[in-house]
Formats: structure tokens, C-alpha cells, sequence
């Protein structure tokens, strides 16, 4: 091709980039009308509290349950700014602001410190021995990406996931209920799983069912009110095309089961088979959104909200089949009472 047959292709390319940008420009200054506050104290409030009013998917819900308006909650941090204070000063205001809304999935991240709630799992017991686990493991046991698992002497499975952060591969799964097929039973430990990739969960889940389950619902903001959600949309869980556990499980729980970990939960609660044992689960059932204050700090916070089978929340946990907790006595003596009651009922006892 001659040099002056370019000619037109470079001056159209021009045209498309010109048009591109004008359209990027055009989006982002529609964007930023919404959101267009001053990087003050005061600024940065007004940003954090029109983002959650906005755009947070559970305000309507919490209000209700935890007794606050959050149209009364802009005034009452306000009072506590001042124009000389610190960014110290300002990111704990800010903080505290969004901690009423008591969500693990909130958080404001800053070089300074990452602002976060805990108060979902907080003010209950444990219920993990870590070091108690690992001698259930022994030192012998099998690794296949997150997962952890052994044979128990009473030929009961055992297997210990941690966090669905952690990913499994199709040929993990395989070849651990493989290795495990003649065991009569599976406890599934996932006590202290805080959560992670919802790809993982579909995995795990997708090896307990022998049919196509409904598990639950998502809907996803659609306006700026507090109730501006989508229809309902239902959340399946379609067997696996490879090998399949058919035997008694118990998933074994605490509160520290978060995010990710209480969807699988979730989802596990309508499997055939399958017995969830232990407290309720921390909750964190809406998808995290994020954004960022005119200080530069980021915030992230749930912006989709998931239910169960029956269209009821799981923000606040999901309750046990079973409650269980651990018995301090016991594990002075070297036993994990929760995975011991969870023998039990695998051997029918």
C-alpha cells in the first residue's frame, strides 16, 4: 500500500478518537455532576452520605432493624467537623458515620488505615480452635489448593477450607471426592472463612447436588432511592459434570463465616444431604460497589443485595440446622466438640 493510501484511514481513525473521547468526556461529566463536592471536611462528608443514601442497597432494611434514619445521620457527624481538622480527625468521623450501618462490606480505604466494622462477629464466641483443627488434619493430610483433607479413624471425611479466596480447580475437587469416596460422611469445616471468590463457591457447591436448585435471589440497584431495585432474579446451582459427592455432610459453622462463605451456606442450606451445624454466620450478603471521596480515599460498600430460597435477607447470617458451639472443657482435652457432634450424626449416633 502507497504512503498517501494512509491518508484517509489516519483521518478517520482521528474522527473515531475525537468522537470517543467527546463520549468519555460527556459520561464523566454527567458522573461528576451527581457527586461534585468540595475536598473539605465538610465536602467529603456530604460525598460518603449521598454515596450510601444513593447508592447503598440495604439503608431501608437496616433502618428498620437497627431503629437509625439515615436522613438524621448527616447532621449529627456533621456537628463534629470542624475546618482545622486533622485527616486523622476526619477518618475517624467519617467511620464512625458508616459504622451505623454495621456492615463488614463498608469500608473506607485511606494510606493511613483501612476503616472497616466488625461488630458482625465481634460480640460472639469463636467457636475455633485452630490449633485443635490441625490435629484433626494430623500431619499427614492432603492439599489440594485451599483445601485440606484426611480420613478420620471412624472413616469419616474430613475437610477444611479457609477462604474462598483461595481457588479450587475442577481436577482439586475430582480427585479429593475421589480419594474420599469410600468414607461414609463428610464434615466440611469452613468455621473462620471469611469470604472471597463467588466463582469458588459455585464450584464447591456445584459437587452436592444431583439436580439444577434454586438457592436464592439478587437484585440490583436501579435509581437513587433507598428501594429502586430490579425484579428478583433467581440464583441456580447446576450439578457438576464431574464426580459428585453422594454421602451425609456436615458443614460446620461460626460467625466468622462471611461474604462468599455465607453464600455457600446459603446454598448449602437447600442441598439433599447436607446438615449446617454450628452459630449463625456472620451475614455480608450484598456485593460490594466502590467509589471515591473528593480526598482521594476509597470506599466500598454493598451496592446488591442477595436472599435466600425463600426471598428472606442473609445480610445478619443464616441460622444453623443444628447449634453447636465449642466445649472449652473438651478442647482442654485435646477434643473439638463441634467436629465430635458432627461424627455423631454422620455415624447415626
Amino acid at each position: 500500500m502507497k504512503r498517501e493510501e494512509f491518508a484517509p484511514m489516519r483521518r478517520t481513525m482521528k474522527y473515531i478518537r475525537a468522537i470517543t473521547l467527546l463520549l468519555i468526556a460527556m459520561l464523566t461529566s454527567c458522573q461528576q455532576s451527581d457527586y461534585d463536592f468540595d475536598d473539605t471536611p465538610q465536602g467529603n462528608l456530604d460525598a460518603l452520605w449521598t454515596l450510601i443514601d444513593q447508592r447503598y442497597c440495604f439503608l431501608s432494611y437496616k433502618e428498620e432493624l437497627l431503629g437509625f434514619k439515615w436522613s438524621e445521620i448527616h447532621a449529627k457527624y456533621s456537628a463534629k467537623l470542624n475546618q482545622n481538622m486533622s485527616r486523622v480527625q476526619l477518618f475517624e468521623v467519617l467511620c464512625q458515620m458508616v459504622s451505623e450501618l454495621k456492615d463488614g462490606h463498608v469500608n473506607i480505604s485511606t494510606s493511613l488505615d483501612l476503616g472497616r466494622n466488625w461488630s458482625w462477629k465481634e460480640d460472639y464466641p469463636e467457636n475455633l480452635d485452630t490449633e485443635l483443627r490441625e490435629q484433626y488434619l494430623g500431619t499427614d493430610y492432603h492439599i489440594g489448593s485451599g483445601l485440606k483433607y484426611t480420613i478420620l479413624p471412624d472413616n469419616t471425611a474430613y475437610v477444611v477450607y479457609e477462604s474462598f479466596s483461595n481457588t479450587i480447580g475442577e481436577g482439586n475437587l475430582s480427585d479429593m471426592l475421589a480419594y474420599l469416596r469410600l468414607c461414609k460422611g463428610m464434615i466440611l469445616d469452613i468455621r473462620g472463612n471469611g469470604g472471597g471468590e463467588l466463582t469458588n463457591v459455585e464450584r464447591l457447591s456445584q459437587r452436592f447436588t444431583n439436580e439444577k436448585v434454586l438457592v436464592g435471589y439478587m437484585c440490583h440497584k436501579t435509581g437513587k432511592g433507598h428501594d429502586d431495585f430490579s425484579e428478583p432474579k433467581a440464583e441456580y446451582i447446576s450439578p457438576s459434570s464431574s464426580v459428585r459427592w453422594q454421602k451425609p455432610v456436615v458443614v460446620l459453622v461460626n460467625r466468622s463465616c462471611y461474604s462468599a462463605a455465607n453464600t455457600f451456606v446459603r446454598n448449602m442450606k437447600v442441598m439433599p444431604l447436607v446438615t449446617v451445624m454450628g452459630d449463625w454466620t456472620g451475614g455480608g450478603s450484598g456485593l460490594p460497589f466502590s467509589s471515591e471521596l473528593p480526598i482521594g480515599w476509597g470506599v466500598r460498600f454493598s451496592a446488591s443485595p442477595s436472599y435466600d430460597a425463600e426471598m428472606q435477607h442473609i445480610e445478619f447470617g443464616i441460622k444453623p440446622d443444628v447449634f453447636s458451639s465449642l466445649n472449652e472443657s473438651l478442647a482442654a482435652q485435646g477434643k473439638d466438640s463441634m467436629i465430635e457432634k458432627a461424627r455423631q450424626m454422620i455415624n447415626g449416633e
